[in-house]
């Protein structure tokens, strides 16, 4: 064998050593060094030809013998991470290819998302991709992403550690899926976001992702809206939190939880200071005890980490409201409270107008669909003018209130600069409300995307327009075009966002 020979074999065998040196042998110094963890990366893609060439040229050269090395588990330091996610992922290839060891057939949609994650720049590799594979998509064929796909997609995100958002919404997904699903998160570290709203999955799947996340270090938000897992899947959320550590972001809505998970929730809310926000929208109450009020107005006492809270259809009337209120007395974390589509009366709002005299904390306030009337509206727009200077955002549609209210309404809008957003749609407008609200936009006191009507003039008399504004427009849905994060549609998070993705 030549002297070049050898050179050329020499740099072919020392990075496999390298590699099969065993895991506990390697410093953990030599692996966060930035220039090793490089080398490592491009050694194989840039040799590849030299390797081609040493086996089928060079006659003297035995074609070399290659033992199977066991993976060695590297965690890299923030600046080894950041480099990875600059390298090109190549994630359609290698879903290409489990397709073929798995024999499952090619999902066109999935993979469709991949190529254009592939095409993503730097800049957005380094910040981290959002896989957007919706099922709801109106734009593109779609086709719904099943049991069969994750078991595909799943091995494929394993490594891809520049994908730090999944959105699997509106799919065929069930709880066999999910267990593939629930794998990822355990073996994943880079996930940050996961939604698996209005898909198929029960009490079971329920189990296998609470249980996941018991060991997940990771995740930040997690969006489960609408998966009917009941009580008993509820409650397995609930053991999780007494357990997990940095899932910032929570969204139980539309779950069918009932009396016992929300009062296991509320306790475990009074020691867990991670989650930030928590969606409690509709659970299956069947009691007029309100006790589950109460379990979540003495959280609230003690809570001093939560910031967003949506109550929305709990049946709260004025015994739960006035519990609520007494809370957030001495709560100074809660920012966005959501108590739309409940049954607070005009008597009730005198308790919200006496917190908002004190309160200096709360930032958005949400009452849409209850009866508020006129005297509610009263109430609420003498404790903004006169009292509180924190308050952004108010949200009191369909609350039947007439002209005599919302004319209050606009004169606190005017005396108070901090009220910057307010949501009057469906309620009884006379003209004299509509000319008050008109000169408000026209004034640039209230700008047309912090409001949900436009004035209009015919023949010499305003009326009011709708527009597609509000709080959380897109809550359960986003746009498949345009602006994904619209403010005037999604004002909530403009004004008090929480580990929110799209």
């Amino acid at each position: 064998m030549s002297e070049s020979s050898k050179k050329k074999t020499a740099g072919v065998v020392l990075p496999l050593l390298w590699l099969s040196v065993p895991s506990d042998s390697i410093d953990e110094s030599c692996i966060q060094n930035q220039h090793k963890i490089k080398f490592l990366m491009h050694w194989f893609y840039r040799n590849a030809a030299l390797i081609f060439q040493l086996t089928q040229k060079d006659d003297e050269i035995k074609q070399p013998t290659l033992t199977a090395v066991p993976p060695v588990s590297i965690h890299l330091c923030d600046s080894a991470q950041k480099h990875v996610m600059s390298v090109p992922p190549d994630l359609h290839q290698q879903y290409l290819q489990t397709c073929q060891n798995l024999s499952q057939p090619e999902n066109h949609f999935v993979a469709r998302v991949l190529q254009e994650a592939d095409k993503s720049d730097n800049v957005r590799r380094t910040k981290g991709i959002t896989l957007k594979i919706a099922g709801n998509n109106r734009l593109v064929p779609v086709q719904r992403v099943t049991d069969e796909d994750v078991q595909v997609l799943a091995p494929v995100l394993h490594s891809a550690v520049c994908v730090t958002g999944l959105d699997l919404r509106y799919n065929d997904l069930t709880d066999v899926g999910v267990r593939h699903v629930a794998t990822f998160l355990q073996e994943n570290s880079t996930l940050r976001y996961l939604n698996l709203m209005f898909n198929d999955i029960g009490t079971s799947g329920a189990e296998l992702i609470a249980n996941a996340l018991h060991s997940n270090e990771t995740l930040l938000h997690l969006r489960l809206t609408g998966n009917k897992i009941g009580n008993k899947g509820g409650m397995y959320f609930a053991s999780m939190l007494q357990v997990n550590c940095t899932l910032e972001k929570l969204d139980l809505g539309d779950c069918d939880v009932g009396t016992q998970c929300l009062i296991a929730i509320a306790s475990v809310l009074t020691q867990n200071k991670a989650v930030k926000a928590i969606n409690l929208n509709r659970p299956l109450l069947y009691s007029q005890e309100e006790e589950t009020t109460v379990h979540i107005a003495l959280m609230l006492k003690n809570n001093s980490s939560l910031v967003e809270l949506h109550l929305c259809k709990h049946e709260i009337k004025s015994f739960g409201v006035e519990r609520l209120c007494e809370a957030l007395y001495e709560n100074c974390s809660l920012r966005y409270l959501d108590l739309s589509c409940n049954k607070v009366t005009r008597e009730d709002v005198k308790f919200l107008g006496e917190l908002l005299k004190q309160n200096q904390t709360l930032e958005i306030l949400d009452l849409n669909s209850n009866r508020i009337e006129d005297d509610g509206a009263i109430y609420l727009s003498e404790a903004l003018a006169l009292y509180n200077r924190t308050l952004k955002a108010l949200s009191v549609v369909s609350n039947n209130i007439s002209g005599k209210g919302l004319a209050a309404l606009s004169q606190a809008i005017k005396i108070n600069v901090e009220l910057s957003y307010i949501y009057i749609w469906g309620n009884n407008f006379d003209e004299a409300a509509c000319t008050a609200f008109s000169e408000l936009i026209q004034a640039g006191r209230l700008k047309p995307d912090c409001t949900d009507v436009e004035p209009y003039e015919v023949d010499g008399h305003v009326h009011l327009a709708e527009l597609s504004h509000g709080l959380k427009k897109h809550y359960y849905w986003t746009p498949s075009y345009g602006v994904v994060k619209n403010a005037a549609a999604n004002a909530s998070l403009a004004i008090a966002a929480v580990s929110e993705c799209f």
